[in-house]
């Protein structure tokens, strides 16, 4: 028996299936019809043959064998995905997929009508004229269906009501990566449309069990190039901006891409959702903008960044802050460093690796264990961005919100003692400082009374899951580089494109605790 779920998928595509074997049976109708007054008007029937007959040889042949054409067609359409995927398809590309998958559909039909002697007296040039006719209506429908959604949607933007609407469609950027692919199945499972705009430069596979949901379109594409910005923001209600290039090792290999990537394009898109209507925008930051102090810091302390990685998220806050206004909402989540396993999990961060090395080498090697961090699991990092999209734009509205638990501040040597405790069999080995200068503890209050986000995952429960993974043979080797930023970055490296200096003169800016309009 089918759950709720999955019957509202399946009478979904049921539906547009229905309305697409109407608009075939219209077509054949038409052509037939056409083909039918054409004869009556311009040629004479020869050996006897009366209009009256051939107008009941067409009625005949449409009873028999409009149901062969429709079928064909229809698995065609399925197989092109028409019903699942394809809605990613836009502009002149939908309406080559609709032109193919139309034409094959025809062309089947013809050579098994033919083959097996279907219909000996239907002449080719009323299968001709049927063929375009769908074409026409097929594109048409899709196009117009596009239109009014449009037309609807910007009523509704412009509307008195525009910051209470319901939003059904979002567009996560970046949705592939860490987050995102633990976000995904979230919103999928609330009834929310996804448009996915992603590189997809470490593939599919983080994602791969959701491919063929109905309800998720795949635009693969860079979100620095405008044009496809502009065209996956087109029918959205929210953005969810969730790519950058992340971790302050990857990001220290060039400055320059990540300043392009993480402030730039960060700007350009946000410009985009503004100019779009797009009144929700959610922003991932981070709380390494909090860089060193020895104080329980909250939204409205001074910002101490110490790597690029963190200058570029300030930035981009900045940004995001001075383009808000009555119609633009944009939320900032600052998150707490992650740990735990998605779709496509890192080893480069902190917990994931410790207890990596832990069950690999046998030995948990901390550096500079008296400095602490707040820990999240990614799960609850993507729990924290669903309940930004679904809080009252109010109390999200030019908001920053510190994103994990006041229980899980902790020194990176506490981290170790309690892998060492989970796995007894590795030897904690405390070595000299590397370097890395970050120190800071985090008060989470805030995103708990504003948005009633209480983690789901303990620090102990996310280890267990790492060592379940890496023992069972589900993470087979964790050195690889694609779980690692820094290393895949390192070996594959990514295409440059700067446009301007501006960026570089905000990532520059002095650090404060709070602007005229900065989000509190």
């Amino acid at each position: 028996m089918l759950n709720w779920r999955s019957f509202r998928f399946t009478r979904e595509i049921v539906l547009r299936m229905g309305a697409d074997a109407v608009l075939l049976n219209v077509s054949l109708i038409l052509a037939l019809a056409i083909r039918y007054f054409y004869l009556v008007a311009f040629e004479t029937l020869e050996g006897g043959y009366t209009y009256n007959q051939m107008f009941w040889t067409y009625v005949t042949f449409f009873s028999k064998r409009s149901w062969l054409l429709t079928a064909i067609c229809l698995v065609v359409f399925l197989m092109s995905g028409f019903y699942t995927y394809s809605r990613a398809y836009q502009g002149r590309y939908k309406a080559l997929i609709i032109f193919q998958a139309a034409s094959l559909g025809y062309l089947i039909f013809s050579f098994f009508s033919y083959l097996f002697g279907l219909m000996p007296q239907l002449p080719r040039g009323a299968v001709l004229l049927a063929w375009l006719i769908s074409v026409a209506l097929l594109m048409a429908a899709r196009g117009w269906s596009m239109i009014w959604r449009d037309v609807m949607r910007t009523e509704l933007q412009h509307g008195r009501h525009a910051q209470t609407r319901e939003v059904r469609n979002v567009l996560v950027i970046g949705g592939a990566g860490y987050i995102g692919s633990a976000l995904l199945p979230k919103l999928l499972d609330k009834g929310y449309r996804v448009r996915l705009l992603d590189l997809l430069l470490y593939g599919t596979e983080p994602i791969e069990g959701l491919l063929t949901h109905p309800r998720l379109e795949v635009v693969r594409a860079d979100f620095r190039a405008i044009d496809k910005v502009v065209e996956a923001i087109r029918g959205m209600d929210a953005v969810i901006h969730l790519g950058a290039i992340v971790g302050d090792p990857a990001c220290a290999l060039d400055e320059e891409l990540t300043i392009e990537v993480n402030l730039m394009a960060t700007r350009m898109i946000a410009e985009v959702a503004k100019g779009s209507g797009v009144n929700r925008f959610i922003f991932a930051s981070t709380c390494s903008v909090y860089g060193a102090s020895d104080e329980l810091l909250d939204e409205r302390c001074a910002l101490n960044p110490v790597s690029l990685y963190a200058r570029s998220k300030i930035a981009s806050e900045r940004v995001l802050s001075r383009l808000a206004d009555e119609s633009f909402a944009p939320t900032l989540l600052r998150f707490g460093t992650i740990y735990g396993l998605s779709g496509r999990t890192r080893f480069d961060l902190v917990v994931n690796l410790l207890t990596a090395k832990a069950i690999v080498e046998g030995r948990i090697t901390v550096s500079g264990g008296d400095q602490w961090r707040p820990f999240v699991h990614v799960d609850d990092a993507a729990l924290a961005v669903f309940k930004a999209l679904e809080a009252p734009l109010p109390a999200v509205h030019n908001k920053v919100f510190n994103v994990g638990s006041n229980d899980q501040n902790h020194t990176i040597s506490q981290v170790g003692e309690v892998i060492q405790r989970l796995v007894p069999s590795a030897e904690l080995v405390d070595v000299a400082f590397d370097g890395d200068r970050r120190n800071y503890r985090v008060n989470f209050s805030k995103v708990q009374q504003a948005l009633g986000f209480v983690p789901q995952w303990t620090l102990e429960q996310g280890i267990n899951q790492v060592v379940e993974a890496i023992r069972s043979g589900k993470v087979a080797d964790y050195t690889n580089a694609k779980y690692s930023n820094v290393k895949f970055l390192s070996e594959e490296g990514m295409a440059r494109n700067l446009q301007n200096g501006w960026a570089y003169e905000l990532m520059n800016e002095p650090m404060i605790t709070q602007v005229e309009g900065w989000p509190n």
